[in-house]
């Protein structure tokens, strides 16, 4: 599949995306994952690296915005502590806000406590 073609469909996901969450009571692990998949071959190959206003970090920063409450917050932090839990790419995906310019409020770490 084109790069091209990779890149509309991401931008499609996001705006279906944006109009279902734009109705969210809490942001659930299925849509942190969808926003992570838009960073898959950076997760899955390393490179290339994500950079601000590429798809990638669009779907970061956007996963950023979505969490604007403690709470939403603490459940993304979830999310991500069981994504990297299952991954064997937990390093690539614990550095995707920094490489995008995201503070999500919390460390992707194994370590992290999501509760505080």
């Amino acid at each position: 599949m084109g790069r091209r073609k990779v890149v509309a469909m991401i931008a499609v996901v996001l705006m279906l995306l944006s109009k279902l969450v734009s109705v969210k009571a809490e942001i659930d692990c299925a849509t942190v994952t969808l926003l992570v998949s838009a960073c898959s071959m950076f997760v899955r190959y390393g490179s290339p690296d994500p950079f601000p206003g590429s798809p990638c970090c669009e779907a970061v920063g956007r996963l950023n915005g979505l969490a604007d409450s403690s709470d939403d917050r603490q459940s993304v932090c979830r999310c991500f502590m069981g994504l990297i839990t299952n991954s064997a790419n937990a390093t690539a995906i614990a550095t995707l806000p920094g490489f995008c310019g995201v503070f999500l409020g919390f460390t992707i770490d194994p370590n992290t406590d999501c509760n505080l």
